[in-house]
């Protein structure tokens, strides 16, 4: 019916581009305009003003010879005054952004190692921006703001990263076994001083017999824990309180040992 009439619509945040025989005539504002096509005026098209992004996944390789994905996340609008130049100079402004993106990433990216990659991506931010800025503006787009929204490594390289660091926050064997030890011989020489002041306060009392009234006492301390609980599972083996010697002797080996391993 507006076309008819010889009348067209232009909504906010938009504008539209009139031509005269094939020719660009003006830019028309949001609102209502008339243009009688029958001394040949049309529309040739719309623009919209609204800020639009398009996210650019670039993927290079670092000074350190790691190939990385770098995603870009541009955000552009066509600038009103300029409104013929967007609408006329670019067929495709999507792919004139992207290739942009590609050329500055491209030759900033291979001069960093991976860690600087990722300390320095608001200055590749920055640099991109900034190229994106002289050249789209000729073309009357005007570059709101650039963000570096995300650096991948190959995943290759990111699962060795992730192992390289497991790794460091696991203790070696060799700094666990050296743990072990040291609790060992703490507990011997505990046991070997404990013996020695006891053997010292009572007169007559060697350092066996010491050794032998503890482990007895122990037995049946124990024996005496597993008769009191009803829930107990522990499955006895034919034994008497002489095997205590046995143990008695190999503990007594044990401290005569670390005792000459601390000497």
């Amino acid at each position: 019916m507006g076309q008819s009439l010889c009348c067209v619509q232009v909504d906010q945040s938009t504008v539209a581009v009139k031509e005269h025989f094939g020719r660009f005539d003006d830019v028309l504002e949001p609102g209502c305009h008339c243009l009688p096509w029958c001394f040949g005026y049309q529309l040739a098209g719309r623009l919209s003003l609204r800020v639009q992004q398009i996210d650019v996944r670039c993927e290079t390789k670092t000074k350190d010879n790691v190939f990385v994905t770098v995603v870009a996340s541009i955000q552009y609008r066509a600038v009103a005054e300029n409104a013929a130049d967007a609408f006329y100079k670019l067929s495709n402004t999507r792919a004139q952004i992207q290739a942009y993106v590609f050329d500055v990433i491209r030759a900033s990216v291979p001069r960093l190692e991976l860690d600087s990659v990722f300390e320095q991506k608001n200055e590749i931010a920055k640099a991109v921006e900034e190229e994106l800025e002289k050249a789209m503006s000729a073309y009357g787009f005007e570059i709101v703001q650039t963000l570096i929204v995300d650096i991948e490594p190959d995943v290759h390289v990111k699962r060795a990263m992730n192992e390289i660091n497991a790794a460091k926050e696991k203790p070696s064997p060799n700094t666990y076994r050296g743990s072990v030890l040291q609790e060992r011989q703490a507990i011997v020489d505990g046991l070997r001083d404990s013996v020695l002041a006891f053997s010292e306060n009572v007169p007559g009392t060697t350092a066996k017999d010491v050794m032998d009234m503890v482990l007895v006492t122990q037995y049946f301390d124990t024996m005496k824990e597993i008769g009191a609980s009803s829930k107990s599972s522990a499955v006895f083996v034919p034994h008497g309180p002489g095997a205590v010697k046995d143990i008695a002797s190999q503990i007594r080996e044990g401290l005569l040992q670390a005792e000459s391993v601390h000497k």
